[in-house]
Parts: structure tokens; C-alpha cells; sequence
């Protein structure tokens, strides 16, 4: 398989059990909608087919796998660390007008009381909630992207406009 044919999905994190189960930590954003017959694991530079046999998908962007012929640890330890791959049929189609809250990376962020903060360099998707990170004088500023604090998404102008709490700001002064 040609890697122009695919796109990344993900690493294999860790083996787990006697029995070949493998761990693949996922950084494409919409997993959940991917479909897991085959994977193809990046081994000294080729991509090569494993087929599924099962899977469970985990919340924190995690799935545990069972591949054909990988029925054993010793056997998972030449894929730790490989990227997987899926053919670039399985990709979802993603409606133009669905917007996640990832897509605020890149976002510049107005605070209600204290104005520009700067701009979100990154957003961690914990299981709890969503975490924007934003460079405000050299230091990393985090808050919650939650209904309570977003105030406008200005997707036109690329604005995050938030009334955060008073003293969260005054931590990162």
C-alpha cells in the first residue's frame, strides 16, 4: 500500500495481556467514526496490512486491538511505537458546517474584563472537558471551554470571546 493512499491515524501505544491485544493512542481527531477492518502499521518504512479482529474504543482517545496473527506479547513488541494508517476511502466526510471546539486552535481569545489574551496554541481534550491553551505574556494561560465562560465564537473574524472568572487570569500575571 502506498502511504499517499492513507492517512495517519495513530500510534500503537503499548501491548497489553499474554495475548497480542495491542493499545493504539489516536491523534485523528474523529475516531470514533473510523472503520477498523484493516490497519496498516508503517514497519521500516512500508505499510503493511494487519486485519482486525477486535476492537474497543476507549474515551480517552485510546482502542485496544486484537490483529490476525498477533496472538501473542512477544509478537507486539515489533509493532510498539509504529504508526497506523487507514485507506483514504474510510476518511468521514465531514459536514462543512460542523464546527468542534478543536477548531478554535488558532483562535484569537478577548476576555470580557481583560481583553486580547493572545492566541489558543492548543486545545487538550480531557475527559473531564476541554482545555484552551493560550500564550498570554510568555507564560501558557489554560481555561475551560465551556458554556459557562465562552461568551461568542466569531468564526469569520477567527474570535473566542470569554467572560472567565475573576482571579483565573491573575494566577499567569
Amino acid at each position: 500500500m502506498d502511504i499517499d493512499n492513507c492517512f495517519y491515524i495513530g500510534y500503537i501505544s503499548k501491548s497489553r495481556g499474554l495475548k497480542g491485544e495491542v493499545q493504539i493512542y489516536f491523534e485523528f481527531e474523529e475516531y470514533s467514526r473510523l472503520d477498523f477492518d484493516v490497519l496498516f502499521i508503517e514497519i521500516e518504512k512500508k505499510l503493511v496490512p494487519f486485519f482486525v479482529d477486535t476492537v474497543k474504543l476507549q474515551q480517552n482517545r485510546t482502542g485496544y486491538f486484537y490483529l490476525e496473527d498477533i496472538d501473542h506479547v512477544d509478537k507486539t513488541k515489533e509493532l510498539l511505537r509504529k504508526s497506523v494508517y487507514l485507506t483514504n476511502d474510510k476518511k468521514p466526510v465531514r459536514d462543512p458546517d460542523e464546527f468542534y471546539l478543536t477548531d478554535l486552535k488558532g483562535y484569537i481569545v478577548y476576555d470580557k474584563k481583560h481583553g486580547e489574551l493572545g492566541e489558543i496554541i492548543e486545545i487538550n481534550e480531557l475527559p473531564q472537558q476541554d482545555i484552551a491553551v493560550v500564550q498570554y505574556k510568555f507564560k501558557e494561560l489554560m481555561f475551560p471551554l465551556n458554556d459557562d465562560f465562552i461568551v461568542e465564537i466569531d468564526e469569520e473574524e477567527r474570535m473566542l470571546h470569554v467572560d472567565l472568572p475573576d482571579g483565573l487570569i491573575d494566577i499567569y500575571e
